[in-house]
């Protein structure tokens, strides 16, 4: 079924769209807003070329070269100088759909109007996209404070027939592109270079892609927590609405609601309602919807941020319709940076307290769960599933680290005139890493207690929970041996990315 294209007509982008284009190659149109803004914000610049103004990057050097004036017969050369020397990003390439989506951003900034490029330009980026002509670009070189520099000029690269690009995944001689769509390569004007990688286009679109991901893995780890409870015979008296409605926080009560809704039909916790004598269970059962709630409320920041950014221009200098031309400081990154930082810490918790369920379900310290130690088949003849939960407290060792923020330390550029970057793309990197790691703690929670579960039939969970087991089972038999545990892992985590566990409108997270 073909996918609806996206357009680009002034307005913000959706991290939907932005998904959209980058991994299911949408097509990109542009509206005729956008096509009225860019003309307007050109012929501002045209105009005010041949007035000597003194108008930063555009007839002066760049960062703490800005005193130098440029003479008007060079500054076609001043943007392609540009480009050729900010092109100096080194390292593992950035992966295809993180590329797309950073030019995705990048051509819906420039088509709100503020950016005083040419028509060409911008179409040029759409073309690409279009036909899935994709820059090469080094993962390392962005401080994410006077834009994305580096990055995006290896993506510019591309644009005026120079760099390295890829179609479908393969590599593909530059020239020989732009001769096969038809096209000579760009040959910037006053302005455009500098347009082109100013701006936090990059780190925005890693946001965006990162706030899709969280959302499936959020809805996943909420329905591992209802299995993990029922496999474990867990109470469901601290999720009495009640309690929530006294804690007077937002996100816990929307969690507890979502548990209540997985757990509906339970006869697992129906068979131990009375003559329990368990008074409460751990923190990693009763304290999840305060656990998860507070993660919640944090991630809510962290998208509407994303969200913002996705409306924003962010390049310099800024072109406005009063022929106002203002050099500022849009393009620092720490507005997209600090909410990075943030999913990587909110990401550690959700990893760390279901590896806790996992203790405890492999644990089986507790007579009245029916568990047995580490959920084995033949306890001491198979160590069941004894080594899942040594790998989900490697993930979690190394989630620990990368929680640490990378905006709180800061080092100098352009000698001194940029002295206080954000270091938003490493914040992007260390995020992107923390959600692989989470995914993998959540399957592993999913494959220990779909295993727990079994161990209870003919009882069932709620209905949302046994849907869950079901798609655990289309790719993970039951443990009824010893057997390599990694292949179980990997295949549970590619269901998660693939939102086999979405909530759906009961879901607290999406929207």
């Amino acid at each position: 079924m073909p996918l609806d294209p996206v357009t680009l007509d002034a307005g913000r982008l959706t991290i939907a769209e932005v998904e959209r284009v980058a991994r299911r190659g949408a097509l990109v149109r542009l509206g005729p807003t956008a096509y009225a803004r860019v003309r307007a914000s050109r012929e501002r610049v045209e105009a005010v070329l041949p007035s000597g103004r003194v108008l930063y990057g555009i007839n002066t050097g760049f960062g703490s070269l800005s005193l130098a004036r440029i003479p008007r017969k060079a500054l076609r050369d001043l943007q392609h100088n540009l480009v050729r020397s900010h092109a100096a990003a080194v390292g593992v390439p950035l992966p295809d759909w993180l590329v797309r989506a950073t030019m995705l951003v990048l051509a819906a900034s420039l088509c709100r109007g503020h950016s005083g490029i040419r028509l060409e330009v911008v179409e040029r980026i759409v073309l690409l996209l279009n036909e899935h002509v994709t820059p090469v670009v080094p993962s390392i070189g962005s401080v994410g404070a006077s834009g994305d520099l580096a990055p995006l000029a290896h993506v510019a690269l591309v644009l005026i027939g120079e760099g390295q690009a890829t179609r479908d995944g393969q590599p593909l001689d530059v020239t020989q592109a732009h001769a096969a769509l038809g096209v000579t390569p760009l040959q910037l004007e006053a302005k455009e270079g500098l347009a082109l990688v100013n701006g936090t286009h990059l780190m925005a679109a890693e946001a965006a892609l990162l706030c899709a991901d969280v959302e499936r893995l959020f809805d996943a780890a909420l329905v591992a927590n209802a299995m993990s409870h029922d496999a474990a015979k867990a109470t469901d008296a601290f999720l009495d609405p009640r309690v929530y409605d006294v804690r007077a926080q937002p996100g816990p009560a929307t969690v507890a609601a979502a548990l209540r809704y997985c757990l509906v039909g339970s006869t697992v916790v129906e068979s131990h309602r009375t003559n329990d004598p368990r008074v409460q269970d751990p923190y990693s059962f009763r304290c999840a919807p305060l656990v998860l709630g507070a993660v919640l409320d944090a991630f809510r920041y962290v998208r509407d941020r994303v969200k913002d950014e996705l409306a924003a221009v962010t390049d310099n200098p800024l072109v406005f319709p009063d022929d106002a031309i203002i050099a500022a400081g849009s393009f620092h990154g720490m507005t997209v940076a600090l909410p990075l930082d943030v999913l990587g810490v909110l990401l550690t918790h959700v990893a760390g307290i279901s590896q806790q369920r996992v203790f405890a379900l492999l644990a089986a310290r507790d007579p009245e769960s029916g568990l047995v130690p580490h959920l084995s088949p033949k306890p001491g003849l198979c160590s069941g599933l004894m080594l899942a939960q040594y790998t989900a407290a490697a993930c979690c060792n190394e989630l620990i680290g990368l929680a640490t923020p990378a905006t709180v330390a800061n080092l100098q550029t352009s000698a001194g005139i940029e002295d206080y970057n954000s270091f938003g793309p490493h914040a992007g990197r260390k995020a992107r890493r923390a959600l692989e790691l989470a995914r993998f703690v959540v399957a592993i929670e999913l494959l220990c207690a779909a295993q727990g579960l079994d161990l209870h039939s003919p009882l069932h969970s709620g209905d949302v929970v046994e849907r869950a087991r079901q798609a655990v089972r289309t790719v993970v038999p039951p443990l009824t041996t010893d057997r390599p545990l990694g292949p179980d892992i990997e295949a549970l985590a590619r269901l998660v990315d693939e939102d086999a566990f979405a909530l759906g409108d009961a879901s607290p997270v999406r929207g």
